[in-house]
């Protein structure tokens, strides 16, 4: 279930959405703009992204409890830092015994100290993670958040858990040649919170996100380029 907001030229983005299976129900046309991005790649696949927000911070309050009342405990709800009203949707999230996952990008770190004590799951790359630790003045341990994943690109990443006092968990990324890096972080998230939702044990979870990402960026583009499941299954890396 997507919940947002487009504008009056969005209406492509909420049929595309529809194309994949989403339950769009819960996405309003505002006045604002449709949200969106202006991607620049160099020649290593780096990228550097310039975002207008419009109609992602113009989303009515009173649509995050028509959405979320549909919720049943243990559903998640995942979101990042493009959008208002995390901190408000967290709150109602965990009222309702769902799991708050926080993808912490484009990293801002005013929103990011509100929602550290309301997030199950914090994801987040590792340039994100020492701004995070530098804007809280807080390490993990007094961030007390139960599960941090931190992404490092092709060296994989580490795990931080609650139950192992934080301490780091290596996690490896499959070698692959990166032509574009665009959307790296949303394919593992959304692989990542996807496999949770199915019952996966975290480190299987990861291993699945770290494949989808991976295949990834081997590929020019972004939503249109994600890797669906199968993809992953018969994807051979090395």
């Amino acid at each position: 279930v997507h919940m947002g907001a487009v504008g009056a030229n969005g209406g492509w983005a909420v049929e595309r959405l529809l194309e994949y299976g989403v339950d769009t129900r819960h996405i309003v046309q505002v006045e604002a703009d449709t949200g969106h991005a202006i991607i620049l790649v160099d020649q290593a696949g780096e990228n550097t992204i310039i975002i207008h927000h419009g109609a992602n911070h113009a989303i009515p309050e009173d649509l995050l409890g028509r959405a979320l009342s549909e919720s049943e405990t243990g559903d998640t709800l995942l979101f990042q830092n493009e959008t208002l009203l995390q901190p408000e949707a967290a709150a109602m999230a965990r009222k309702l015994g769902m799991r708050v996952a926080y993808a912490a990008a484009p990293f801002d770190a005013e929103a990011a100290r509100a929602l550290l004590p309301l997030t199950d799951l914090l994801v987040l790359n590792e340039i994100e993670m020492e701004q995070l630790k530098s804007a809280s003045g807080q390490d993990l341990r007094e961030m007390a958040v139960p599960t941090v994943i931190v992404t490092e690109g092709a060296a994989g990443g580490r795990l931080h858990r609650v139950e192992t006092g934080w301490e780091a968990e290596r996690f490896s990324s499959p070698e692959v040649k990166a032509v574009d890096t665009t959307g790296a972080g949303d394919t593992f998230t959304g692989y990542l919170v996807a496999g949770l939702d199915r019952g996966m044990p975290l480190r299987q979870a990861v291993a699945l996100a770290s494949q989808a990402a991976a295949l990834m960026v081997t590929r020019h583009g972004t939503a249109d380029v994600i890797p669906d499941l199968r993809d992953v299954q018969d994807a051979r890396f090395g």
